[in-house]
C-alpha cells in the first residue's frame, strides 16, 4: 500500500496538450512537484502519481473525489496551518502543503 505523499508510478492524471502557464514548483510532504501557474494544486500532484491524504476514518487513500471543491475529500494543509481544498487552489511558486496538519512548534 502506498502511504500518502508516496509517489505511484504514472499519475493518475495525465497531461494531454502542453502546459501552458510558467513553470512552478511546490513542495507536497517533503517533495519537489513541479507545476504551472492557472493548474490546480490536485491536478499537479495527481500528475505526479501523488495521494492527498490518508482518511480520518482508517488507511485508506484519498485523492478527491468531486473535483469541483463540493466535498471535503481533498483538503491538504500549507505550512501555516490552514487547510485549503486541493481541487479549487491554483498552485504557486513555492507553496508549502502537507498531507496532514502541519502542528505548531511547542513553546
Amino acid at each position: 500500500m502506498i502511504a500518502s505523499g508516496e509517489h505511484r508510478a504514472g499519475g493518475q492524471f495525465h497531461r494531454v496538450a502542453a502546459m501552458r502557464g510558467e513553470p512552478l514548483s511546490l513542495s507536497f510532504d517533503g517533495q519537489t512537484i513541479a507545476a504551472a501557474a492557472g493548474q490546480s494544486v490536485l491536478s499537479a500532484l495527481l500528475a505526479h502519481g501523488r495521494l492527498l491524504r490518508r482518511s480520518e476514518f482508517g488507511d485508506d487513500p484519498r485523492a478527491g473525489f468531486c473535483l469541483m471543491g463540493a466535498c471535503q475529500d481533498c483538503w491538504v494543509w500549507s505550512q501555516s496551518g490552514g487547510r485549503l481544498r486541493a481541487c479549487t487552489t491554483p498552485v504557486a511558486a513555492g507553496m508549502i502543503l502537507a498531507s496532514r496538519p502541519v502542528l505548531p512548534p511547542h513553546g
